[in-house]
């Protein structure tokens, strides 16, 4: 009598030669490796391979661009003149795509988001990059090294990929921190770098709540989206992070709207808080609130806007993103989840809720979802507003006196100029039982050289490791030097830097020469003085290079 074949053994020995053969695929070795889509991610791998390197991008999810395609249209510019190279290059092509010529310019700084996407798209296909998308490291185990060399990296799906430098364009820094780089998170102290506006804040004016609010309902119960811990010491360190959002791209225009969703887990009692002070500011306004007094809408091409935070109780998350920037994987997406819920619950409930004044309500249904805007994802973003994760802690750290006092620098690579902008951090309960936003940063920069060092890991760390986003700055540095335009600045020196060092023999990325490294940026349009007729020079040479 024939035995049977045991059909769960079998299984168990298919699932075993399947995990090995995936475990055995063979390594792809190229010169640069850049991990992170972003917009630094796309211009670190553009920039690398019109140096003449072998470069692969790896980005986690499905698409490339980060903020700059993910919502944030309305771009955080600052001093226009002091953006430069293939920043300037992207919103120059933007400008191209837009036809601003008829209007006599050149530049189009506030693109759609399929228009932005479109672009970079564009910019890496005129390279010999190699794009893989849904290419996430793996989260134990996924970065091997020897010494002080990153040897490759491995992805979730068992891809090897061996770099001669790599580069960690990524919001959340993974690489960096497999990579066993130095790292931080949430506000140092006052003490640390000696900086005033570190650590625990007191109360400030913007986004703040402009009339009393009693934190607590009739019953003494807390409202829902108020923290009961204390906020801190003045001055205090903590782990806190500044608010993550959601930038919804909404528009006016009926025959390209879809309704407002609402989310699976509605749950309105969540936004009594908003519902109290959309009363208090009718009141104190003494008139009709407009969709712009809860959110602000920057207006983009083709009747579409941009639609931010604003005031006290708007689409910023408060305190809701703690774990996100050392957290695993499963409790990013828990958050991520979270996020997305509580951005679409916001806008449902201005859009339904009867607490909320009739006027305020038509206005707010004047608008919808764009159509023709994220649209695998149900026209809601496909990108989390990280606006600050990890950040590296290198030899050298930006600090608050590198944007007001010490502007220039001896290894230039470019220049930033936004006000240090923190979001705030906190909601909680004065001493006086009424509800306040804590973290708030808006404090005016001069315009000032970002050195080449804020990418460099210690030297005793990583040698062949660069760092374009999470840079080596301290809370109150960061939150000036997080545009998106500086990313793409910063990925633009990375990718020049990583070929000065494969073709100086391997050097460590510590060790290329800052002086030529900052006279090639130059000569690639690169801005180190904040200059309008430099930039014009730059804007000129662009036409003439990509005529059409």
């Amino acid at each position: 009598m024939k035995k049977r074949p045991n059909f769960s053994s079998l299984l168990w020995v298919w699932l075993i030669l399947a995990a090995a053969a995936v475990q055995a695929q063979p390594a792809a070795s190229y010169d640069l490796v850049v991990y992170g889509g972003t917009a630094a991610g796309v211009t670190t791998a553009v920039s690398a391979a019109r140096e003449g390197l072998r470069v692969v991008l790896l980005e986690p999810r499905d698409h490339l661009g980060g903020m700059v395609t993910g919502g944030l249209s309305r771009t955080d510019v600052g001093r226009r003149e002091v953006i430069g190279g293939m920043a300037l290059e992207f919103y120059w092509r933007a400008g191209r795509h837009y036809e601003m010529h008829r209007f006599l310019q050149d530049i189009a700084w506030l693109p759609e988001p399929k228009v932005a996407e479109a672009i970079f798209q564009e910019m890496l296909k005129e390279t010999t990059v190699e794009v893989r998308t849904r290419h996430r490291l793996r989260e134990k185990n996924g970065v091997r090294r020897e010494g002080r060399k990153i040897l490759d990296l491995t992805t979730e799906n068992g891809s090897v990929f061996r770099g001669k430098v790599f580069a960690d364009c990524s919001y959340e820094g993974d690489l960096m921190a497999q990579a066993k780089v130095s790292y931080t998170w949430g506000r140092e102290g006052v003490a640390t770098y000696g900086e005033d506006l570190a650590g625990v804040r007191e109360k400030t004016p913007y986004h703040q709540f402009l009339v009393d609010i009693p934190a607590r309902d009739e019953k003494g119960n807390l409202f829902p989206e108020i923290s009961a811990d204390p906020p801190g010491e003045i001055g205090a360190a903590d782990r806190k992070v500044q608010a993550y959002n959601f930038r919804l791209i909404l528009t006016d225009d009926p025959s390209n709207q879809t309704p407002f969703p609402k989310p699976a887990d509605y749950r309105p009692e969540r936004y009594a808080l908003l519902a109290r002070l959309l009363k208090a500011m009718t009141a104190k306004e003494g008139r009709a609130l407009k969709i712009g007094d809860v959110t602000g809408p920057g207006m983009i091409p083709n009747r579409k806007g941009d639609f931010n935070n604003k005031g006290a109780f708007s689409t910023d998350y408060i305190g809701r993103n703690y774990d996100y920037p050392d957290g695993s994987y499963a409790r990013r997406a828990e958050i991520w989840r979270d996020h997305e819920n509580y951005v679409k619950g916001f806008f449902y409930f201005l859009a339904h809720d009867p607490q909320v004044p009739a006027e305020l309500q038509a206005d707010v249904r004047r608008w919808g979802l764009a159509k023709d805007e994220f649209t695998d994802n149900g026209n809601f973003p496909n990108q989390l507003y990280i606006r600050e994760a990890r950040r590296m802690v290198g030899d050298f750290v930006v600090t608050q006196k590198d944007l007001q006092t010490e502007l220039t620098k001896p290894d230039p690579i470019g220049m930033g100029s936004y006000n240090s902008d923190s979001h705030n951090i906190q909601r909680v309960v004065a001493p006086n039982g009424m509800v306040v936003n804590e973290g708030d940063v808006q404090v005016p920069v001069k315009p000032y050289q970002i050195p080449y060092r804020v990418m460099l890991p210690k030297k005793t760390e990583a040698a062949n490791l660069l760092v374009p986003v999470c840079f080596s700055a301290s809370h109150v540095a960061y939150s000036s030097l997080r545009m998106e335009p500086q990313y793409m600045i910063l990925g633009q020196a990375a990718g020049v830097a990583a070929a000065m060092a494969i073709k100086g023999k391997d050097i460590p990325v510590q060790e290329v020469d800052a002086l030529a490294l900052t006279g090639r940026l130059k000569d690639l349009g690169a801005i180190l003085q904040a200059d309008v007729r430099a930039q014009l020079e730059v804007i000129a040479e662009f036409s003439r290079r990509f005529k059409r």
